[in-house]
């Protein structure tokens, strides 16, 4: 049968992290600072497991379980296409920027990297970075990060709780601090770091920079300051549901589930397109089918099989809902 299975997420400790992932999250790992978990993912760089297997070794006996979508096939090959993310940013995240597919595979051997990012909590007065605030060439950045002058060339864009992100591949862009972020992303960890106010690692040393190739990636042209999306929320008897994204690579619906008043189990199947990833922000409940049942708590992330079995959910949550 086709049922849902908790992940075990992956970490890291990024110099920018802080320990919120383990405070607020309670996932219980022996780092700090802990910047990521990489709650579904199959890359190399950092595998969820499920038990004692990485999530690779489950698909590859499963493949069928990713669904139809193309982009869960790669020549012939059965591949997961996404990457979830919590982040948690203590400091500036370095101003970087992620290829697209095409300079990716060309130049790296890769998969670009489109991403979005929910909000989940943001300090008062934290902002990120978006894109360049004028029309600039390769000499005039070259020229700002000489003078340390770059940030004056970017977008600074306040973050609030609760906002929506889209982050097109080459537009340049920075977390900022005080930020506690969902990403969802292209299953791609190529990153061409452009500035990174001077910062040295753990062992003394300058982080290094990819100035050359982030300017090849970079759209260089001005950049939009990013509105927030109208929201829409449709309402159903024990949840409601918002579309946040849905783009080439991924669509991200936010679910509000409360069964403590309705009194009645929330409906929750798959088809047969795509797989789906539930990652629980806040709240607990439980969700069961014919023959399990299965309690779940904030910051868990579930695998869901295309074509899974009839299911209920229940309980007082939020969740991200990712597909293909």
């Amino acid at each position: 049968m086709r049922l849902p299975f908790l992940l075990e997420p992956s970490a890291k400790d990024y110099l920018w992290g802080g320990t919120r992932l383990n405070d607020d999250f309670g996932k219980g790992i022996d780092l700090n600072p802990l910047a990521e978990t990489w709650e579904c993912s199959t890359h190399p760089d950092g595998e969820s497991h499920v038990g004692g297997e990485t999530l690779s070794e489950v698909l590859t006996r499963h493949p069928e379980w990713l669904g139809t979508h193309p982009l869960t096939t790669t020549h012939g090959r059965p591949k997961l296409p996404i990457m979830i993310k919590l982040i948690d940013a203590k400091t500036d995240l370095s101003v970087q920027v992620h290829p697209d597919d095409e300079y990716a595979l060309k130049h790296e051997g890769s998969l670009g990297k489109t991403e979005m990012w929910y909000v989940l909590e943001a300090r008062s007065g934290a902002e990120l970075v978006y894109g360049f605030n004028r029309d600039v060439t390769p000499a005039i950045v070259r020229e700002a990060l000489e003078s340390r002058s770059i940030e004056s060339l970017l977008n600074h864009v306040p973050v609030h709780k609760d906002d929506i992100f889209y982050i097109e591949a080459g537009t340049v862009h920075a977390i900022g601090a005080g930020c506690l972020v969902a990403e969802i992303q292209e299953s791609s960890n190529l990153t061409y770091r452009l500035y990174d106010y001077d910062r040295i690692d753990a062992n003394g040393q300058p982080r290094p920079l990819h100035v050359e190739k982030a300017l090849e990636a970079a759209n260089l042209r001005s950049s939009t300051v990013p509105r927030q999306p109208m929201r829409v929320f449709r309402y159903h008897r024990g949840r409601a549901s918002e579309l946040l994204t849905r783009c080439k690579y991924f669509q991200v619906e936010r679910m509000l589930l409360n069964t403590e008043i309705h009194r009645s189990l929330v409906p929750y199947q798959t088809g047969p397109n795509s797989f789906h990833a539930l990652l629980c922000l806040d709240g607990c409940g439980s969700i069961s089918g014919e023959g399990f049942s299965m309690n779940f708590f904030k910051g868990d992330c579930f695998f869901v099989p295309a074509e899974s079995i009839p299911m209920k959910l229940h309980g007082k949550a939020q969740f991200l809902d990712i597909s293909c």
